[in-house]
C-alpha cells in the first residue's frame, strides 16, 4: 500500500479523516475552546469544559495504551523530542489565547466557522497561517530562535508520565493510563455529565481522533521509506503550510498537517450542511475586521513560541502528558479570559 500511494500521501489520508470528525465535532458537538471558556466565565455552564477535559482523558488514555503495545514511541513526538522552554510556554499560550479572544476563534474554530460559510473566518485563517508560518521560517523566525532556542532533550524526556517513571520506577505506560483514567474519572463525575451522550460521546470521539493520529503516523514511519515524523493534530503552522501547498503543489509534498487542515474544513461544511446552519456571513465593522485580522496574527505567532496551539498544545501535547501541555492551557486559558474582559466588560473601574 505504501509503496502505491506514499507515505506523505498516506499520512495526508490519516489527517485528512480524523480533521472530518474534528470538523464534525464542532459543527454537531459545539466542540470549540473560546466557547468552552466563555461559558465557564460568563455563562456559569461547566459542560463544554468538561466535554474538552473527557477529550484530555481519551487522549491520554489512549496514547499511552498505544506506548505500552510498542505502537506509539513517545521520544519521537514534536512535543517530547525538545526540552521544555517554560517561558516559551507561557508567554507563547498568554498570546495565543488573548489573540483567539480579539479574533473570536482558535485555528480549529476558525476553519470551522469557515466551513459553515462564514467569510469572516477565512480572514482569521489566512492572517494566522501567515503570522505562524512568518514565525516558523520566515523574517520573524530569527527573533524566535535567538529568544526561545530550540535544544533536543537528553536524560529523562520532559513528560510528566516518564518525570515519575524515573523516581518511581513504574513503567511511563502504565502512569500515563492511569492518569489518563483519573482525568477521565473528574470529568464524568457530576451526573449531568454523563447524562448527556452528546458531552460523552463528542469528547470521546476528539480524544481518539488524537489517539489515531499518533496511531497512524507511528505505522507509516516504521512502515515506510521516507523517515515520516511522528504527528497528531495541531492548527498552528500546518494552517500556512496548506496555503503554500495550495500554491506551489508541484513543488511540495502532502502532510498529515494539510490532511488534517482540509479534513477540518469538509467535516464543518458536511456538518453545517446536516444540521441546516450553512450560511454565507461577512463582516460589517471595518473596526470588527480589524481586530480579528490582528488577534489573528498574534494567535499564529504565540501559537508557534508554545509549539502548538489550543489544540496541538491542550490536546496532541497533553496526550503524551509533555510538561508544556498543561502550562500552556493554563496560559491559554488565562490569554482568553483577559481578552474576553476587555471586549465583554472592559477594564474601566466600577463606578
Amino acid at each position: 500500500m505504501l509503496e502505491t500511494i506514499g507515505d506523505a500521501n498516506l499520512t495526508a489520508i490519516v489527517g485528512l479523516l480524523g480533521g472530518i470528525v474534528l470538523g464534525l465535532a464542532a459543527r454537531l458537538g459545539r466542540f470549540c475552546t473560546l466557547g468552552a471558556i466563555e461559558d465557564v466565565l460568563y455563562g456559569e455552564n461547566d459542560m463544554r469544559i468538561r466535554m474538552w477535559v473527557i477529550a484530555i482523558g481519551t487522549a491520554v488514555t489512549g496514547s499511552f495504551i498505544l506506548v505500552a503495545l510498542g505502537w506509539l514511541t513517545p521520544a519521537n513526538t514534536t512535543f517530547l523530542s525538545q526540552n521544555w522552554m517554560p517561558l516559551a510556554s507561557i508567554s507563547g499560550g498568554l498570546m495565543f489565547g488573548y489573540g483567539m479572544a480579539m479574533s473570536g476563534n482558535c485555528g480549529y474554530g476558525a476553519l470551522a466557522r469557515l466551513g459553515g460559510g462564514d467569510l469572516r473566518s477565512f480572514v482569521i485563517v489566512i492572517s494566522m497561517g501567515l503570522a505562524a508560518y512568518a514565525t516558523v521560517s520566515g523574517p520573524l523566525a530569527w527573533v524566535r530562535v535567538a529568544i526561545f532556542p530550540p535544544t533536543q532533550s537528553d536524560g529523562v524526556l520532559p513528560g510528566i508520565a516518564h518525570a515519575l517513571q524515573s523516581v518511581s520506577g513504574i513503567p511511563a505506560a502504565t502512569i500515563g493510563i492511569v492518569i489518563g483514567l483519573i482525568i477521565l474519572g473528574l470529568a464524568m463525575a457530576p451526573a449531568r455529565v454523563r447524562h448527556s451522550p452528546s458531552t460523552l460521546f463528542w469528547g470521546i470521539m476528539v480524544g481518539l481522533v488524537i489517539v489515531s493520529g499518533w496511531a497512524g503516523t507511528q505505522w507509516v514511519a516504521e512502515n515506510g521509506f521516507d523517515g515520516t515524523s511522528l504527528a497528531s493534530h495541531t492548527f498552528s503552522a500546518p494552517v500556512g503550510e496548506t496555503m503554500l501547498y495550495g500554491m506551489t503543489a508541484t513543488g511540495r509534498t502532502l502532510s498529515f498537517g494539510i490532511g488534517s487542515v482540509v479534513g477540518v474544513w469538509v467535516g464543518a461544511f458536511v456538518g453545517s450542511l446536516f444540521k441546516g446552519h450553512f450560511k454565507w456571513e461577512a463582516c460589517d465593522d471595518p473596526r470588527e475586521l480589524r481586530r480579528q485580522i490582528l488577534g489573528a496574527a498574534i494567535m499564529g505567532v504565540g501559537a508557534v513560541i508554545a509549539l502548538g496551539c489550543s489544540i496541538g498544545q491542550g490536546l496532541s501535547a497533553f496526550s503524551v502528558l509533555a510538561f508544556s501541555a498543561p502550562v500552556t492551557l493554563v496560559a491559554i486559558f488565562a490569554g482568553a479570559a483577559l481578552g474576553l474582559r476587555q471586549l465583554i466588560v472592559g477594564f474601566a473601574p466600577a463606578e
